[in-house]
């Protein structure tokens, strides 16, 4: 491992707005700010919002900066990437963002049933080789069930088209409330606010003529969950790395 990111590990540590549980363990023990994140940590009654999957952390202070009434929390196991939006937040003094840096599988050992309001997927790993490593698959829909409001929402947008077919898929076979979608989401009428905060990654798509992909659906569909076990076709640059976007 390089010195920088030994660096980056032992100052994210000393953060004061990182939570740290890096490793994937389901008999540990619940977050002792489970259930009440709001109160504890934020010192507000104001509702929480996820980011998972969030990489350095762009998304979340984003949503931060626009959405002073809510709370958002950022979730990824990587350190090194946390660091950069752990920083960033501090240093703008943005107090109503934190992150968590901890594995999804394990995401209901850290919230309690319905204390989510939305959650946000950004630009995930399409996993088109493991279904249940999707962000978008059943394996993983139902762990949010469990943490969202009755009324919660989750926001997919992705660069990969597999992504998005596999997920429209799943929300078909199990007749879940769509309430926005498109294949192309800066050439649709989709509300600003998701137009408005870019990654760096998602302007490089952009700029690599990759359209983005947007949806948002509910999971108000309390019976059990299918996965739809169809073909879809997958995304050809991926074989070849990123760079073969350029």
């Amino acid at each position: 491992m390089g010195k920088g990111k030994l660096k980056k590990y032992a100052e994210l540590a000393n953060f004061a707005n990182v939570i740290e549980s890096p490793f994937l363990d389901k008999d540990q023990p619940d977050d002792e700010r489970k259930g009440r994140w709001s109160n504890a940590f934020f010192k507000n009654e104001n509702p929480v919002v996820l980011e998972l999957g969030c990489g350095k952390g762009e998304y979340s202070i984003g949503l931060a900066r626009k959405f002073t009434d809510k709370n958002f929390i950022g979730v990824d196991s990587k350190g090194a990437r946390l660091w950069n939006g752990a920083r960033d937040a501090l240093a703008e003094k943005v107090s109503n963002v934190c992150f968590i840096r901890t594995n999804i599988e394990i995401i209901e050992k850290f919230f309690a049933l319905e204390e989510v309001e939305q959650i946000w997927l950004t630009f995930p790993d399409p996993q088109m080789k493991n279904t249940n490593k999707r962000l978008t698959s059943v394996y993983f829909l139902k762990k949010y069930q469990n943490i969202l409001k009755k009324d919660g929402v989750v926001h997919l947008k992705t660069d990969s088209l597999f992504q998005y077919r596999y997920t429209m898929e799943v929300l078909k076979k199990n007749n879940l409330e769509i309430i926005a979608q498109t294949e192309d989401l800066y050439k649709s009428e989709c509300i600003d606010d998701v137009k408005s905060i870019q990654t760096f990654y998602e302007k490089q798509w952009r700029r690599r003529g990759i359209s983005i992909k947007y949806v948002a659906f509910r999971l108000n569909n309390a019976g059990l969950l299918e996965e739809p076990y169809v073909e879809i076709e997958k995304d050809p640059y991926r074989s070849f790395g990123r760079s073969a976007r350029e």
